[in-house]
C-alpha cells in the first residue's frame, strides 16, 4: 500500500489546530472514521480532476458530511498540496 499524498496531522488535544484541521476532531467523532479516509477521498478526487466545490458536494451527497466539514477536508488537502 503507498503512502497517502496527504498525511493526516497528528493532533495533541492540549494544543488546538487552526484553520481547517480544527474540524477534524469533530469530524472523526461525528461519523467514526479515521482523517486519512477522508483526506484520501478529497486527494483522489482533486488529482483527478474535480474542483474544490465538486469535492465538497461529493464528500456532502455521497458520504453525508456536513458542508463546514466538507470544506474543511478540502481546503486541508488543498493547501498541502499546494505546498
Amino acid at each position: 500500500m503507498s503512502a497517502p499524498r496527504v498525511p493526516a496531522p497528528d493532533i495533541d488535544p492540549a494544543n488546538k489546530p487552526k484553520g481547517p484541521a480544527s474540524y477534524f476532531p469533530s469530524i472523526e467523532k461525528t461519523y467514526g472514521l479515521p482523517m486519512q479516509h477522508w483526506l484520501d477521498i478529497a486527494a483522489d478526487q482533486l488529482a483527478a480532476g474535480s474542483t474544490h466545490m465538486q469535492v465538497v458536494e461529493s464528500l456532502k451527497t455521497v458520504h453525508g458530511l456536513g458542508h463546514g466539514h466538507a470544506n474543511a477536508v478540502v481546503a486541508y488537502v488543498k493547501a498541502k498540496l499546494a505546498a
